[in-house]
């Protein structure tokens, strides 16, 4: 499967994720550049919110508009679909999400959440049913039933444990992947102790996660315009050589430890 816009283009390679500290101009920016995936995890980024209403308003057939919900009850999983259909002024989602499900969550529940999310698809509400997780055990238990159209999942430098059977079972069964903490919440840009070279931009950390033929996209959330317009270069860049590749693992590596040194990495 493709993600595409209402109008058939092809979804970019970059997405820009929402954050309160944005401006309303940068979804502006992001678009111009190149970009036509928006995500939001929840409306608490007004600025951001506003500058895609906006663009909304003449550019609709050619975004894709995506967010989702943590929620497990149906009723308000309801809720928080209006609350975002009213929010934009749209009658149909392109990508909505059942977020973060995770082990501590009842299955049941889940699989009642993506059942809804469906519905709707059928419905002509949305238009892709997504799944966002950080386990990898839930992640290849969703590709293997088919249970979702999107899989949002972690995947960085760092984090590569996701090569090994997410990714590939996920493009084996044609399911387009959203990496997001690309970045690994901004700590692979800043260095470590036992690595003698400059640490990678941004921009290298989106490339190496968009090296793998099961990534369709890598989500992107700038702190400052002159960050978005540095990764709007990701749009335009090669490919990463293999020596590229194994360099940046090495440093990964490094940033991982031994993966029991903070709590992202206690993720499985």
């Amino acid at each position: 499967m493709e993600l595409t816009t209402r109008q058939g283009l092809s979804a970019s390679i970059l997405g820009l994720a929402g954050r309160e500290s944005m401006d309303a101009g940068d979804v502006a920016v992001a678009f111009e550049g190149g970009l036509n995936y928006f995500f939001f995890y929840n409306l608490e980024p007004e600025n951001f919110l506003d500058g895609l209403k906006l663009l909304l308003t003449t550019q609709r057939e050619q975004v894709l508009v995506a967010t989702g919900t943590q929620e497990r009850d149906v009723s308000r999983l309801r809720h928080d679909f209006e609350l975002v259909r009213d929010r934009l002024k749209i009658d149909e989602v392109d990508v909505f999400f059942a977020e973060y499900v995770s082990p501590d969550d009842d299955m049941t529940q889940v699989q009642t959440v993506i059942d809804e999310l469906q519905e709707w698809k059928s419905k002509g509400l949305i238009r892709y049913v997504g799944v966002t997780t950080h386990n990898r055990a839930i992640a290849l238990d969703i590709i293997e039933r088919g249970a979702c159209d999107v899989l949002m999942h972690r995947y960085n430098m760092a984090h590569r444990k996701a090569e090994e059977n997410v990714l590939p079972n996920a493009q084996q069964a044609g399911i387009p992947v959203v990496a997001f903490t690309c970045t690994r919440w901004g700590t692979l840009l800043k260095g470590h102790p036992n690595w003698q070279h400059k640490p990678p931009q941004a921009a290298d950390c989106y490339r190496y996660v968009l090296r793998h033929p099961a990534v369709h996209l890598a989500l992107t959330a700038p702190t400052s315009r002159q960050q978005l317009e540095e990764n709007l270069s990701v749009l335009h860049a090669p490919q990463l050589s293999s020596e590229e590749v194994a360099y940046w693992q090495k440093y990964g590596d490094l940033i991982y430890g031994n993966g029991q040194d903070a709590f992202e990495t206690q993720w499985i």
